[in-house]
C-alpha cells in the first residue's frame, strides 16, 4: 500500500474513532445510573478485550498477526504502558462525570487537543505554524462547543484536567508502539490491564451485584464492544501512519459528533455559539493537513 493512501486511510480510521466516541456520551452518562465508576470501568475494559479476541483469531488465521521477539516485547511494554495511563484516565474522568457539569466535563476533557502538543514539543519535535493555528482553531472551537454558561472552576474540573493529560500520555503511548507491535493485541491487552487494575477498587470502594451490571447491561455493552474495542482499535490502527498531534486534532472532532449526536438522537437544537465552534473545528482539521514544504513536514511531525 502506497505511504499517501495508508495515510488517508489511517485518518479515516481516527475521524470515525471520533464519530464513535463522540456519540457514546449518553451510554456512559446512563451506565452510571446502574454502577458505580470503577465497576463500570472494570466490565467496560473486559468486555472490550475480550470482544477483539475473535478478530484476533481470524487475523491470525489469515497470517496477519505474526510476530517477531521485538514486536512481542514492544506489545509487552506497549499494553502495560497504556493500559496503566488508560487506567488512571478513566478512573478520575469517569469518577469527576457524577458531579462535573456535562458541557464544561466535556471541553475539559478534551483539552488534550492542547496537552499532545505540548507533549511533542518536550520531545523536541517541531510544529509547523499552520499546525500551531490549528491548536489554536480546536481550542476556541472545542470551547464554543463545550462551554455552557459561566465556567467556575472547581475541585472536579481540576481532576478533569488531570484526566485529559493522562488521555494526551494514551496517544503519544500508543502512537509510539502501534508502529512497532500489532494493533489488535495492543489494542486488546491494555484494555485487559485496564479492567484488571479497575476491579480491586472497585470491591473496595463499591458494591457491585450480578443484578446491577445486568440491569445496565444495554449501556455497558455498547460502551464495552462499540467504544472501547471498536473506537479505541481504530484509534490504534490510525496512529500507524498519522503524527500524535494530527491524530489529536482529528480525534477532538469527537465534540462535533457528540453535538450531532444530541440534535439527531436527542432532538437538541444547535446554537449559533455551537454552530461557530463546528465551523473552527472544522477549519482546524483542514488547516492542519494543508502540506506546507511535505518533506520538512514530515521531518518535524515525525515520531
Amino acid at each position: 500500500m502506497k505511504k499517501e493512501q495508508k495515510y488517508i486511510l489511517c485518518n479515516i480510521s481516527l475521524l470515525m474513532a471520533a464519530f464513535i466516541s463522540g456519540l457514546s456520551f449518553v451510554a456512559q452518562k446512563t451506565g452510571m445510573e446502574y454502577v458505580g465508576p470503577f465497576t463500570f470501568n472494570a466490565v467496560r475494559s473486559i468486555i472490550g478485550s475480550l470482544s477483539l479476541l475473535p478478530v484476533i483469531l481470524i487475523s491470525n488465521l489469515l497470517g496477519n498477526s505474526k510476530m517477531d521477539n521485538q514486536q512481542k516485547n514492544s506489545l509487552l511494554k506497549g499494553s502495560l504502558f497504556a493500559g496503566v495511563v488508560l487506567f488512571i484516565a478513566f478512573s478520575i474522568n469517569q469518577y469527576c462525570m457524577i458531579f462535573a457539569d456535562a458541557g464544561k466535563a466535556g471541553f475539559i476533557t478534551s483539552l488534550y487537543v492542547v496537552f499532545v502538543p505540548v507533549i511533542a514539543v518536550f520531545m523536541k519535535h517541531k510544529l509547523l505554524p499552520n499546525v500551531q493555528l490549528s491548536i489554536v482553531l480546536a481550542f476556541i472551537g472545542l470551547y464554543l462547543l463545550c462551554a455552557k454558561g459561566v465556567m467556575n472552576f472547581e475541585i472536579y474540573d481540576i481532576l478533569l484536567l488531570l484526566s485529559s493529560f493522562f488521555f494526551a500520555l494514551h496517544i503519544i503511548i500508543v502512537s509510539y508502539y502501534s508502529k512497532r507491535t500489532s494493533a489488535l493485541w495492543l489494542s486488546s491487552l491494555q484494555f485487559l490491564i485496564a479492567g484488571i487494575l479497575a476491579l480491586p477498587f472497585m470491591f473496595i470502594l463499591e458494591n457491585p451485584t450480578v443484578s446491577s451490571i445486568i440491569a445496565g447491561y444495554q449501556p455497558i455493552l455498547f460502551t464495552g464492544i462499540v467504544v472501547t474495542a471498536g473506537a479505541y482499535t481504530l484509534q490504534i490502527l490510525g496512529h500507524k501512519a498519522t503524527h500524535p498531534v494530527l491524530a489529536t486534532l482529528i480525534l477532538s472532532t469527537e465534540a462535533i459528533f457528540a453535538v450531532l449526536g444530541g440534535v439527531l438522537i436527542l432532538g437538541e437544537v444547535l446554537t449559533l455559539k455551537e454552530i461557530i465552534g463546528c465551523v473552527f473545528m472544522i477549519y482546524a482539521i483542514i488547516l492542519s493537513q494543508i502540506p506546507f514544504n511535505s518533506k520538512k513536514q514530515s521531518d518535524d511531525l515525525s515520531i
